[in-house]
């Protein structure tokens, strides 16, 4: 028998490549189809559970491939019932994951990577390490067991999913695209790709590229400051990302997708609240169709911002308004369990009580 390392993981062959295997094994190419089934569209996690393959074949499946299933590793539910997990990957790495419900949605914000490179000074996560990026299988598992858990709390399952986890999504491009394909696939779990949003800090080049392969997800910026000098302050990536850059890079999206782009802005006490950053957003609001989620800031220890007093939000959404521009207040859930919007990081001594 092959040791765990010597398996092939077999969630990361194409159904192509594992009729090769199956063919190679001396077994026809159909029971690749039958297993990718159990796979993507069962969420299934073990060759024995796969009750229409033959025991003989289960074992040979468990003697030749791994399945590397995420787990919970740890849950806890919020006073306003957001759930945050802790999910174990494989190699003990761990990554953050939260169900949202709302009166009209039950949503699953995603990790993208096990921690991030992005140093965004208002987000818990910019101060890990990126450790790597996450398989698509990885991702679809949070889709998935999260899934269970509206099912099993609250009766519902879900309707929305949010790349807004620990990472930068477009740093993991072609794995984050695979799995938003397993996800909507009709092979995979049929969600709509309308309903699923990936957020991103701005990676110029990225958004671009996700015009050239013409996605049907939704796409959110984190801009947060229309100001260069402000942004750089705030999220360092806009050195190299510029909002001149960006802005034509969202145009370009626009013009191969047709796609609106939501603009994620926490207002910051004494640093991005006054009518002239109003002002500044409602002008790069111009550059093409959008709206502007203004979102409630969650403290973290590691930096000291703090929310803008509500009249100050108030006028700066009246303003935005007033231009005709789509904007939102978005309240935060989860705030006392640290899963709220940017407060996902993974503490060392919970990794510590990590077994493999």
């Amino acid at each position: 028998m092959n040791s765990k390392k010597d398996k092939i993981d077999i969630r990361s062959l194409s159904l192509e490549a594992l009729q090769q295997q199956f063919i190679s094994m001396d077994e026809k190419s159909f029971r690749a189809k039958q297993v990718y089934e159990w796979l993507w569209e069962k969420s299934c996690i073990s060759f024995d559970a796969m009750s229409n393959i033959s025991k003989e074949l289960r074992t040979k499946l468990d003697e030749k491939f791994i399945i590397n299933n995420v787990k919970i590793n740890s849950s806890q539910i919020s006073a306003d019932k957001t759930i945050k997990n802790s999910f174990i990957l494989h190699d003990t790495h761990l990554i953050e994951g939260v169900l949202i419900p709302t009166t009209d949605r039950m949503t699953a914000c995603v990790s993208s990577q096990v921690g991030c490179s992005l140093t965004c000074k208002f987000c818990a996560t910019g101060y890990m390490e990126r450790k790597r990026n996450l398989n698509p299988d990885e991702i679809y598992d949070q889709v998935v067991l999260i899934d269970k858990q509206a099912r099993d709390n609250y009766g519902i399952p879900l309707s929305n999913i949010v790349y807004m986890g620990m990472g930068e999504p477009l740093l993991n491009y072609a794995n984050v695209l695979k799995s938003i394909e397993r996800i909507t696939s009709e092979n995979g779990l049929n969600m709509s790709p309308k309903r699923i949003t990936v957020s991103t800090a701005g990676i110029a080049k990225m958004i671009r590229k996700l015009g050239d392969d013409q996605v049907k997800f939704n796409l959110a910026l984190s801009l947060h400051a229309a100001n260069d000098e402000k942004r750089n302050t705030i999220m360092p990536i806009n050195e190299q990302n510029s909002l001149k850059a960006l802005a034509e890079a969202l145009k370009y999206y626009y013009a191969k997708t047709k796609n609106a782009v939501t603009y994620e802005y926490i207002i910051f006490d004494g640093v991005n609240d006054n009518i002239q950053d109003a002002m500044e957003l409602a002008r790069f609001c111009k550059h093409l169709p959008c709206k502007v989620n203004i979102i409630e800031y969650n403290p973290i220890s590691m930096a000291s911002f703090i929310n803008a007093g509500e009249d100050k939000v108030e006028a700066f959404a009246d303003y935005l308004r007033s231009q005709g521009i789509n904007t939102n207040l978005r309240r935060s859930r989860g705030k006392d369990i640290d899963a709220a919007c940017g407060q996902l990081a993974i503490n060392e001594k919970e990794k510590e009580g990590v077994k493999a």
